[in-house]
């Protein structure tokens, strides 16, 4: 009971942890049970935790002594598989080497125990509380989408994608991908020609084209679990058109578009990758998609939903993201703020 007054005294001080292929985003938020007080968004250029980012967060989480750590996983080995049944886990990929945990009773998301390791060592002097999958990110990010649609999600982050097949929010499909860099990259996307007939050698008879909440979160490894999550408010009806009208304002040089056009016609050769072995891979409940929901998180261009449009004929929505904002969303629902 005295816990419970003396907690109410003091702002709760949420710190936000986006990595990026070259920088870091932080963005806190302090925050009282009437809502936001304070909140302060900055970008390192570094990957790494070093003094300026450990004294910037220390400057905020010195104003209360309930702070609250939250990451964005972004290890190169994590995923989602469409069961918590432990019996049927092996079916889909081998556990044994990483840390997972079942979502709502429906789905399982998994990072490999090393990476885990990594982040918390990377940010022992502060400590994490909170390690967010991208995949509950996605899941949340569209839950007016997911709990009464069959469609495709992809969350763009900086350097990879994260995708999932949900119906009827039971997810049927999760795959992440991380995007070519440098010489790897070269020129090879502008120049090459790609077979892109996807429905060769997939038989589409096979497909189940019948049609199909996020209520809770799991953390990681030791991370110390909190609260379930709760139901968030759903997204207008206008989204859609809004989505559909989506475009990109900014204006980049030549270099820089030449650059953003090759990373967004990787995306697109990825995701037309994950449908198709979304499609083939027997271990899957395939079903027949039309609609893909991109949560974008750095700016793609336009490109990107023209070559699924053009290209593999989906119907595609786009909403901006503001990834560090979004992990902000999911602390806070842990914490019932």
């Amino acid at each position: 009971m005295l816990s419970t007054i003396l907690e109410s005294l003091y702002l709760k001080v949420l710190v936000n942890i986006v990595v990026q292929r070259e920088s870091t985003l932080v963005h806190i938020e302090l925050c009282s049970k009437k809502g936001i007080v304070e909140e302060v968004s900055t970008e390192f250029n570094t990957t790494l935790f070093n003094n300026q980012m450990h004294d910037f967060i220390s400057e905020y989480i010195k104003e209360s002594p309930y702070f609250y750590i939250a990451i964005l996983d972004t290890s190169i080995v994590q995923g989602a598989i469409p069961t918590c049944e432990k019996n049927k886990l092996n079916y889909y990929y081998d556990l044994s080497m990483s840390e997972y945990k079942c979502f709502d009773n429906k789905w399982i998301f998994y990072t490999a125990k090393n990476d885990i390791c990594q982040i918390e060592r990377e940010y022992e002097d502060i400590g994490v509380d909170m390690i967010f999958s991208p995949f509950v990110v996605l899941a949340n990010f569209f839950q007016d989408k997911i709990d009464n649609n069959l469609a495709m999600f992809v969350l763009v982050q900086d350097g990879c994608i994260s995708v999932a097949v949900f119906e009827n929010s039971q997810l049927l499909y999760a795959e992440h991908l991380d995007i070519l860099t440098g010489d790897e990259s070269d020129d090879i996307l502008l120049t090459e020609d790609i077979d892109l007939d996807l429905d060769s050698g997939i038989d589409l008879e096979d497909i189940d084209v019948d049609d199909g909440g996020i209520d809770a979160l799991d953390e990681f490894g030791d991370i110390e679990d909190l609260d379930s999550l709760e139901d968030i408010d759903e997204f207008s009806e206008s989204k859609d058109v809004e989505e559909e009208l989506y475009e990109s304002d900014e204006s980049l040089p030549e270099d820089e578009e030449n650059e953003a056009f090759n990373e967004d016609y990787q995306r697109f050769t990825l995701i037309q990758s994950a449908v198709s072995h979304f499609y083939k891979d027997d271990k899957y409940e395939s079903r027949f998609i039309e609609n893909v929901y991109i949560a974008d998180g750095v700016g793609v261009t336009n490109e990107l939903k023209k070559y699924l449009e053009e290209e593999m004929f989906f119907n595609v929505y786009v909403r901006h993201a503001d990834l560090a904002i979004e992990v902000c969303e999911l602390a806070k629902m842990e914490l019932d703020l």
